[in-house]
């Protein structure tokens, strides 16, 4: 009995160890096996976070800083954490409503308006945010066709909403559940709920504790000149036609574009790309592991790298900011001083009390670079957004870039091109006279000369220095008579009136005076559309169909300094690396076209515009310490050539302002070139040209640092 008794006992025991160890083998396997390892027991969450890079900035060529990047803070949610919480409905609707109370802007992609009566907002996002909103539609079963104010409801059935709230307080909280949702649906990184928030916001909004709510530092754009806003320009988020372009070449959907000025033109220099960052969180929020996800080549597959932030390249402009100050201060000072009739204390319109706008463009001549370009009136870049409507509805157009979209009768700044076609093709020589009889009648034109019209008066006996000197029509109008119009033409379309300049912004190209741009102002049908001799006589005036930009009129001063050599005009000087420490590129001068002057027309000009300034009878002697300049302020030595214009314009209209000037006459290395609309004379702002020129030649030479083979001094 006691043996039976031991093997039962025996047996047990066996019984017993062998459970033993199969449930220590079942342990093994769910626990070992099956977790790979980890056997923490924690749920964990992975999710992708954008890291932005930041743009590059924008300087002039003095190396101040024109826009730049100030560091930000970005409100972003893990929709894994928020999602799993419990009270996430409570949570988003304290959340919003603390916004709501704090004034924060926020922004979501649902494409419905967020107020009663609901509708669809499709045009407002690109295509590839409508297509992750069909893609949630049918993740959910929602038909497509559904209305926005249906679509609401039903949706707010589906999250469970309170009764008690509005439509709009659905709909608002509806936007975030949205975003969290299409995190499911596409491969999409955080959702970046607000964009620069302030640091009074951001502990305010942290206190709330709301789930999965996260910091991430960032960048936002910042100017740090309140000039030059024509031509900076700004960035704002893609358009679906922009995103179309800009997809292919590693952009974010929501990315900011230059919509604008430099911001534009130089976007694949100062784009940045933004990195991508792999965060693994437990469902508290508390991060486990990050990394940078892996960059995989489009063609083969392979890892190439990670996707780290690259940092945008810096562009470094042209542009001189100290010039661009004086250009546009003294610019709205000349306007102002016209516009206001106790400063100018003329009789009616005609004396510029009914000016408008006006430009300035101030170029080097052996470069063809741009170091000033104004155009007046003018706005502030930074309070763009919030003024937008009042500058739209200001019937001065103060967004309008006069300097490269203005199209402008020249009037007789354009009397040098009909000198050299004349002296060129051997009509007349440096010592030719033509006698001014105050009336031109060929043809029944019966035009006059200024000084007929104003005194009955005649200039008598002239060549053509004293013709630019005097500005008389007379002498132009017999040279227009004599000249085909294609001998005018080519030379002016060869000094680039009528021609792309060659600069990266936007520009109109004007057009020449000639039987082709006439018959395409007026049409086939129209008789104003055929060619009339008088058509080529006020041609030769810069009258008739001449039509060009200020910046073209500064490329041709620049020309006729250079002795037709024609530079592309240029903003940019070189772009350097996002740590300035290393050179990218370099843009050097371009030649865009040679035009060979006979020396009788070289010497004519050069001597023609010297004196509009010396000459005792000279358009503009009274700037410049010319024959009648009284505070002689401007830099002893500095010799300058000018031409002034007027452009007639409608009978109760003043008639248009235009001046051109460039120095040294020995040896030019600015031009600078001015037009005004409805300043009467061209005096009246050629003042400004002056002072441009006195801060140029005055100005101290920056001392030289020398730049070494790819590296930025």
């Amino acid at each position: 009995m006691e043996r039976i008794s031991r093997f039962r006992a025996m047996a047990l025991l066996c019984a017993f160890l062998v459970v033993i160890v199969l449930f220590s083998f079942k342990l093994f396997d769910l626990q070992i096996i099956q977790t790979d390892g980890k056997t923490d027991n924690t749920t964990t969450y992975t999710s992708l976070t954008r890291v932005k890079a930041a743009r590059g900035d924008i300087l002039d060529r003095n190396g101040n800083i024109l826009i730049g990047n100030r560091a930000s803070y970005d409100l972003v949610f893990n929709h894994y954490v928020i999602e799993s919480a419990d009270g996430v409905n409570e949570y988003l609707f304290r959340l919003l409503k603390k916004c709501e109370e704090l004034g924060v802007e926020y922004y979501d992609h649902f494409p419905v308006t967020k107020t009663r009566p609901f509708e669809y907002t499709h045009e407002d996002y690109t295509s590839s945010w409508r297509g992750y909103f069909q893609n949630y539609m049918l993740d959910r079963g929602i038909d497509s066709d559904i209305s926005a104010t249906l679509l609401v409801q039903k949706l707010r059935a589906r999250y469970e909403f309170p009764e008690e709230w509005t439509d709009e307080e659905a709909r608002a909280v509806l936007g975030l559940r949205y975003e969290f949702d299409l995190r499911g649906v596409a491969n999409l990184s955080n959702y970046i709920f607000i964009e620069d928030v302030s640091d009074e916001h951001l502990s305010t909004i942290l206190e709330l504790n709301t789930p999965g709510l996260m910091v991430e530092s960032s960048t936002v754009r910042e100017y740090y000149t309140t000039y030059a806003a024509h031509i900076l320009g700004y960035v704002s988020p893609m358009n679906n036609d922009q995103w179309q372009i800009f997809k292919s070449q590693d952009y974010a959907m929501d990315a900011e574009v230059g919509q604008t000025g430099f911001e534009k033109a130089f976007e694949s220099d100062l784009h940045a790309i933004d990195g991508t960052r792999v965060d693994v969180v437990d469902k508290e929020g508390t991060i486990i592991e990050q990394y940078w996800a892996k960059k995989y080549d489009p063609e083969t597959g392979e890892v190439i790298g990670r996707r780290t932030p690259q940092a945008g390249n810096n562009v470094e402009t042209t542009l001189d900011i100290h010039l661009q100050k004086i250009a546009e201060d003294e610019l709205a000072k000349a306007m102002q001083r016209l516009t206001n009739p106790e400063l100018n204390p003329t009789v009616g319109q005609r004396e510029g009390l009914d000016a408008e706008g006006a430009a300035v463009v101030v170029m080097e001549v052996k470069t063809g670079d741009i170091l000033a370009m104004a155009s007046y009136p003018t706005f502030n870049l930074e309070t763009f957004n919030q003024d937008y409507d009042q500058l739209v509805a200001n019937p001065l157009k103060p967004m309008f870039n006069r300097a490269l979209q203005g199209a402008y009768p020249p009037g007789s700044t354009f009397k040098m091109i009909t000198l050299i076609a004349a002296m060129n093709n051997g009509l007349i020589n440096s010592q030719s006279i033509i006698e001014d009889e105050g009336v031109y009648k060929e043809h029944n034109f019966n035009r006059t000369c200024l000084l007929w019209s104003s005194a009955r008066a005649v200039h008598q006996n002239l060549n053509g220095a004293k013709a630019l000197e005097v500005s008389c029509n007379y002498f132009f109008y017999y040279l227009g008579d004599r000249m085909t119009w294609e001998q005018l033409n080519e030379v002016a379309a060869a000094f680039g009136l009528g021609e792309p300049t060659g600069v990266e912004l936007p520009e109109n190209i004007g057009w020449r005076s000639n039987p082709e741009s006439k018959l395409k102002q007026y049409g086939a049908n129209n008789l104003d559309s055929q060619w009339f001799p008088g058509d080529q006589i006020n041609s030769a005036i810069g009258q008739s169909e001449n039509r060009y930009s200020p910046l073209q009129l500064c490329v041709y001063a620049c020309t006729l300094a250079n002795r037709g050599t024609r530079m592309s005009a240029t903003f940019l000087n070189r772009v350097v690396s996002s740590d300035y420490r290393t050179l990218v590129r370099e843009n050097p001068p371009r030649v865009i076209s040679t035009f060979e002057i006979c020396n009788d027309a070289y010497i004519s000009y050069m001597e023609g515009m010297q004196r509009v300034i010396t000459g005792r009878e000279g358009t503009a002697r009274k700037i410049f310490n010319g024959f009648n300049d009284e505070d002689h302020t401007f830099p002893a030595g500095i010799v300058v050539c000018a031409k002034t214009g007027t452009a007639q314009t409608f009978e109760t209209w003043s008639d248009h302002g235009a001046f051109i000037c460039f120095a040294p006459a020995d040896n030019p290395q600015i031009a600078i070139a001015l037009y005004g609309e409805r300043v009467a004379h061209p005096t009246s702002i050629a003042e400004v040209a002056e002072a441009i020129m006195k801060a140029y030649f005055t100005a101290q030479t920056a001392s030289t640092v020398p730049v070494y083979e790819n590296q930025i001094g």
